[in-house]
């Protein structure tokens, strides 16, 4: 029997979000002409030196600035850094900071707000930090608006690494650290501040956070870079995420983009609606079913490789996901240093079965369950989840499906003892090759993150994606990534199952986003950035008036 108490009193607080989040003038305050208002994964880790991910980088890309940015083709080019110098050895890089540029409390940032960015990503050992970690040395403040990075081994792609670093105000942290913390005299290095506040300089900053339901961000006004008169005066997201919501807002005109997850059915209802259209971005993702290679019966080849066998990726990819493309290993097609030679698998039930009876399990694999936690709020992940559960309970596997909120899974995998056998996870390349899901995926480093669930921990592993990504030769660089991929993929550490193409229904009536069909996944997170997006509240009227 449905409970009407609890579905009346979630229909009462989606109505209050929704009142919260559209704008409504319940304060008396001046409304804003330009909102943008959209709908993403939630929660999103603040912290620039802490957050992965699109909600991450949704937030980092509007309040904070990186010393360069990407280029139409995903190309680092300068942005708070004007221009660099390289040494002869490529292990010494100086940028040349622009002067003038202000954070939001005011201040001035200089090359100690640079270098304080760099000491406490690299400290802190989370986020994008496995992209400096042992291999930045030394952060050296040469005057006001020089800095220089000194690498340890040569790297080519350190330019493009950069996209992923945020300049932080030091001082505005340096007030506001807890103290006692694991960082001596730095207490707890800002974190507590950071999660919850921002110290940026971006071209809008954050107004307010709720951080179960929504956070609001405004232009600044301050802000280096002049903003276009139709650029969005307000960047709201919303936390809730239901088909409900969907197909409430957006008809109302009161959302202008909805990112993810919903089923087919939805997006097609929706695109058939005068005024809304469906962006379709390819992002270089791989949609990762992430297998721990060290819990029982995961720990055997066998099973890993019998669940491959026995998942049927022509409906996951067909039906569930609206035809995207099957992964070919570990590596997206569109990221420079994919191999497609690597082997596929394909469901084959009786294949399947050949390797689970070589496994050192075989005939006890009751006692052996496989805990797969996701959100199974979103329909395709619950769909995944009921195949799994079908299809795998075919070899004798049972699985134990547990709907897990995605702090809660950062949290799971961040401890051996408390991550499941199987998360599904889609992870983006840092920079634009092969070398940055290699070793995001598969180092030891991006352990207890939740980037990698394969807890392999593998030296030999460790040392040869390190070779790779450090030799210089391109070819000779690409043969290695080849090689490892092929390796990988017979180590079968993952279900490889789709490349990532979101769809997101968007008001393409009133709302200019050149980003919509866009397939660069080096913009990951930079589609979304304020500053490139144009709204024109009077065709927002019009279409309303139809």
């Amino acid at each position: 029997m449905l409970n009407t108490k609890k579905i009346s009193k979630m229909f009462f607080v989606i109505s209050i979000l929704i009142l919260v989040f559209v704008g409504l003038n319940l304060t008396g305050n001046a409304q804003p002409e330009r909102p943008f208002r959209g709908i993403f994964a939630w929660p999103p880790i603040i912290d620039p030196s802490v957050g992965l991910g699109n909600a991450a980088m949704n937030f980092q890309v509007n309040v904070y600035d990186a010393l360069v940015y990407p280029d139409e083709n995903g190309n680092a080019e300068p942005h708070i850094a004007k221009s660099w110098d390289i040494s002869e050895d490529g292990l010494v890089w100086t940028f040349y900071l622009r002067e003038g540029i202000k954070f939001h409390d005011g201040s001035e940032l200089t090359a100690k707000d640079v270098k304080f960015s760099m000491d406490r990503m690299i400290a802190l050992e989370r986020g994008q930090a496995y992209l400096f970690l042992d291999r930045v040395t030394d952060t050296k403040v040469i005057d006001d608006y020089t800095v220089s990075f000194a690498l340890k081994v040569p790297f080519g792609a350190f330019l493009d690494t950069l996209l992923q670093f945020f300049i932080i105000n030091k001082d505005l942290v340096l007030e506001n650290v807890e103290p006692n913390g694991e960082y001596g005299e730095l207490g707890d290095y800002g974190q507590k501040f950071l999660n919850l506040n921002e110290a940026g300089s971006g071209p809008y900053r954050l107004k307010e956070f709720n951080t179960t339901a929504y956070y609001v961000l405004e232009q600044n006004p301050d802000y280096w870079i002049p903003f276009d008169p139709n650029c969005p005066d307000e960047w709201r997201a919303l936390a809730t995420k239901t088909a409900i919501v969907a197909k409430t807002l957006l008809p109302k005109r009161e959302l202008e983009i909805y990112s993810g997850g919903l089923p087919e059915e939805t997006l097609e209802v929706l695109d058939n609606i005068e005024g809304i259209d469906l962006a379709r971005q390819v992002t270089g993702d791989i949609m990762y079913g992430m297998i721990n290679n060290k819990k029982p019966p995961t720990d055997d080849i066998h099973v890993r490789k019998a669940m491959a066998w026995a998942t049927n990726y022509k409906v996951i990819c067909e039906v569930l996901y609206g035809g995207v493309k099957q992964a070919i290993g570990p590596i997206s097609s569109i990221v420079p240093g994919h191999d497609p030679t690597v082997f596929q698998y394909h469901y084959n039930l009786d294949k399947a079965r050949e390797e689970i009876e070589k496994s050192k399990y075989y005939g006890e694999l009751d006692k052996y369950p496989i805990a797969v936690h996701a959100n199974t709020l979103l329909y395709a992940q619950e769909q995944i989840c009921m195949m799994y559960k079908s299809d795998w309970g075919k070899l004798g596997l049972t699985v134990e499906i547990t709907n897990t909120p995605w702090q809660k899974i950062v949290e799971e995998m961040g401890a051996f003892d408390s991550s499941a056998h199987l998360y599904m996870i889609s992870v983006s390349p840092g920079y634009s090759e092969a070398g940055s899901i290699l070793e995001s995926k598969y180092t030891s480093q991006s352990v207890r993150s939740w980037e990698q669930n394969e807890w392999l921990e593998d030296p030999e592993l460790d040392k040869r994606i390190v070779d790779a990504i450090e030799t210089i030769d391109k070819d000779e660089r690409f043969q290695k990534y080849s090689e490892l991929q092929h390796d990988i993929v017979d180590l079968c550490p993952s279900l490889f199952l789709f490349e990532r193409a979101d769809k997101f229904p968007y008001q393409s009536y009133y709302f200019d986003w050149p980003m919509a069909d866009g397939d660069d996944y080096n913009k990951t997170g930079f589609n979304l950035a304020g500053r490139f997006m144009r709204i024109y509240p009077e065709k927002r009227l019009e279409i309303l008036k139809k």
